[in-house]
């Protein structure tokens, strides 16, 4: 959450009800008032201090202990929500979040709705192209409030408040706390407040201008007029106030900080996600070189001096600190700015936001701010991002959103790279290849089988005209066209495209290689998705030997296969042999992992459902009441693979007779289902129909 900006006031002239109106259920959009554009310029009628109101509010809310919950995210894009409902979730329930993000956010944003604890979620800046379906938080015990540009559309029971200039007192307020330190600066306060039309940016930045120097009011007013009518020296209208003011703070910064610097940090910040930069993005050596600096302190003597006059804040309250520009004066330096220094600051920015991402990401969500200053980069100077191909910090983006199972940004990320790449770079690039061999994984993950097949047909196509027969990312893009053509049910033609990999594998790298025994598996699977059970237990049962033999029976290669050996012969019929693989896969991960492991205790599931099939009741029903306790402590009582546990415990009590049990477990089932899967939810619907089988629907 941004601080709130040093001399912030109260505003109780015009906007003073809104705590009032915004009691549990309610929900609240701040939106500027309406103001006439001027045409070439910039909209500062965005920057009437929306943002300041909504920290206002939200502080006031958790100090006084009115609200357990607190979440504040700047929305700059579906995958922003997605992320700060992630984050969320992981510290309301303290549990590591599984499954795609949308999954997981989708089921905070039910958590939102049945909690009896009362929350705020504050949606900043919200644009009006973000698609929130299914995201928008609503329910009895919480507050929604939302700052953006215009009202919400489609959404009902939202009061939509105008904020607009500040009253005099509000304005005389807010100044005089500003030179509190010397009140002879005071002098014509009211004069100026008038003359800047109260706006609040404008003021702000004039305060700013006041307090690191010794003009007084009445002095600024005249320079001001000065200053405006040598921009506007006609009788037009006249633009907003903030148009003049912040270039005073930028000629004041000047004065503060002689030199180039100044100048140049102002169009690096223009380009970013001003909502926040992250403050090791001016400890980098790209920053340095771009600046002509010797280290980062120069950076920050800039920074410094630019948040003396008011055009940025800087958030200490987080390390390391961020940096916040409005994006009302980001637009005006854009539009002042010569291209060949937006480009040259393009360039710096992304090297230094590539230089600080860090190489693993052990929590994705955290990396959203840097997802978003990349997306800023992108829209404010995409062609400096291209001059040389595809520039690395946009396939390191696209990484981050795989990574943190944001498969449906994923999707919409590499589809829109792709499609640049076509059209910037030649054919036949290598950024190009490799940019369609992420968006062909991307579809896959998220489910696109024929999509995904497509663009593995086409990667696969390149690799070979481009590399020799038998290559590891030939035989990798074999593979992944395979998978695609299972999801995409056609798993007769899987079988022929892995066998030609399995065949380039075994010459290029050896029979007992451990990639061309992960290839020999794939066939297996292709073979079983295929109806032909028995020639996948025949490949899966080489397959194990081998690997027994290279790697030992512990290996967690080798348990994956023994376990993949358990469901073929399961699906053979050959109910002993599954039965005693399943037992011998979850005796080596219980000592190799420890019975709390979320693939130990899918081993007790299989294990469970093989006893089942070969009609063993009790010793299924043993396994599966284990599997749904540890899956409870582990994975959390809501998580989809423990509510499949216990609607697989529900139906076994029902076959053996125990119909009371069965149907209060599947009630259970059911409310958790709905209060935390998605809408529609096969699972959901599945727990619905037995209890209606059962006669409790």
């Amino acid at each position: 959450m941004p601080p709130l900006a040093e001399g912030f006031t109260d505003r109780p002239d015009t906007v003073g009800g809104i705590p009032d109106v915004l009691g549990p259920g309610s929900a609240v959009a701040l939106v500027p008032a309406p103001a006439p554009p001027v045409e070439g310029l910039p909209d500062w009628s965005g920057a009437s201090g929306k943002t300041q109101i909504a920290v206002m509010i939200a502080e006031s809310l958790w100090r006084s202990r009115v609200i357990d919950a607190l979440i504040w995210i700047s929305v700059t894009s579906r995958a922003a929500v997605l992320s700060g409902f992630v984050q969320a979730s992981a510290a309301a329930t303290g549990l590591e979040p599984t499954g795609t993000a949308e999954s997981v956010a989708v089921r905070f944003a039910g958590w939102l709705g049945g909690t009896g604890r009362p929350w705020l979620v504050v949606l900043d800046d919200l644009s009006l192209t973000v698609d929130l379906g299914g995201l928008w938080p609503a329910g009895p015990a919480g507050r929604l409030l939302v700052t953006s540009a215009r009202p919400p559309a489609g959404r009902s029971g939202v009061r939509v408040v105008p904020v607009g200039s500040f009253s005099v007192r509000e304005a005389l307020n807010g100044l005089t706390e500003r030179l509190a330190v010397n009140p002879v600066q005071r002098q014509g306060a009211i004069d100026l407040i008038e003359t800047l039309g109260r706006e609040p940016l404008a003021l702000a930045q004039a305060a700013s201008v006041l307090a690191s120097s010794n003009l007084t009011c009445r002095d600024y007013r005249d320079l001001f007029l000065a200053r405006r009518d040598q921009m506007w020296p006609g009788a037009g209208e006249i633009p907003s106030a903030a148009m003049v003011t912040w270039i005073m703070s930028l000629e004041r910064a000047e004065s503060l900080l002689p030199g180039p610097p100044v100048r140049l940090m102002l169009v690096f910040l223009a380009l970013v996600d001003g909502h926040g930069i992250p403050g090791a993005v001016f400890g980098t050596g790209a920053v340095a070189a771009y600046l002509g600096a010797a280290g980062p302190r120069e950076a920050w003597d800039a920074l410094l001096a630019i948040e003396r006059v008011g055009l940025i804040a800087i958030n200490r309250g987080v390390t390391p600190p961020t940096i916040l520009m409005s994006s009302a004066v980001q637009a005006a330096i854009r539009l002042a700015a010569p291209a060949e220094a937006k480009e040259f600051a393009a360039r710096a920015a992304a090297t230094a936001l590539l230089e600080v991402w860090p190489a693993t990401e052990p929590q994705p969500w955290a990396a959203a701010a840097l997802r978003a200053n990349v997306a800023s980069l992108a829209d404010s100077a995409a062609d400096a991002l291209w001059a040389d191909g595809c520039h690395p910090l946009l396939l390191r983006c696209g990484r981050s959103l795989d990574e943190a199972s944001l498969t449906g940004p994923a999707v919409e990320f590499w589809r829109d790279l792709a499609a640049r790449c076509d059209a910037k770079l030649p054919p036949g690039h290598p950024d190009t290849l490799a940019v369609a061999a992420r968006l062909a994984a991307a579809y896959l993950t998220a489910g696109y089988a024929g999509e995904a097949v497509q663009y593995y047909q086409r990667v696969l196509a390149d690799r070979t005209r481009e590399l020799e027969t038998g290559h590891p990312a030939i035989v990798a893009a074999r593979v992944s066209l395979a998978r695609a053509l299972i999801m995409a049910g056609e798993p007769a033609d899987a079988v022929t495209v892995l066998f030609r990999a399995v065949s380039e594998s075994e010459q290029s790298r050896g029979q007992e290689h451990p990639d061309t025994l992960s290839v020999k598996e794939e066939l297996a699977t292709a073979y079983q998705a295929a109806g032909d059970p028995a020639a996948a237990a025949r490949l899966l049962a080489r397959g194990l030997a081998d690997r027994e033999r290279t790697a030992g029976p512990h290996d967690a290669l080798t348990m994956a296969t023994r376990d993949r050996l358990a469901a073929a012969c399961l699906a053979e019929g050959r109910m002993k042999d599954a039965i005693s693989h399943y037992k011998r896969v979850l005796s080596d991960r219980e000592k190799a992992l420890g019975r709390g492991h979320p693939d130990t205790i899918a081993s007790a599931a299989s294990l469970s459902a093989a006893y089942h099939a070969a009609g063993r009741m009790p010793a299924a029903m043993q396994f599966a009441e284990r599997c749904c306790e540890d899956s409870e402590q582990v994975l959390g009582p809501d998580h989809a693979d423990t509510l499949f546990r216990m609607a697989s415990l529900a139906h076994l009590y029902y076959a053996v007779g125990r119909v009371g049990d069965a149907a209060a477990l599947l009630r259970e089932t059911a409310a958790r289902c709905e209060r935390t899967l998605p809408p529609g939810d096969p699972l959901t619907a599945t727990v619905r129909q037995s209890l209606a089988n059962i006669g409790d629907g």
